[in-house]
């Protein structure tokens, strides 16, 4: 992975984000579970249990993490964010 992935890989799994190693089409990136979201909810495609996400459904914290880093997310499926260099 990039430095710039592999920051903010570290940075969102020690706060807890559900993140995995290698993005959706196998490239060398990582993705970010919506499917695990029990003490926080950390992205949630239809919006239904927090009110506090984004537009997009994703929680900030990650969004800042990942802009501090010059990515962003974007959804592959209804569970899995993937990230992409901005």
């Amino acid at each position: 992975m990039k430095r710039n992935y592999r920051t903010a890989y570290n940075q969102l799994k020690k706060i807890g984000v559900p993140v995995y190693e290698g993005g959706y089409n196998g490239d060398n990136t990582f993705r970010i579970s919506a499917e695990e979201n029990y003490n926080t909810v950390w992205a949630d495609y239809y919006k239904e249990f927090d009110a506090s996400l984004d537009d997009f459904g994703v929680n900030h914290k990650i969004n800042d993490i990942l802009t501090d880093n010059g990515l962003y997310a974007e959804w592959e499926n209804g569970g899995v964010l993937g990230v992409a260099q901005q």
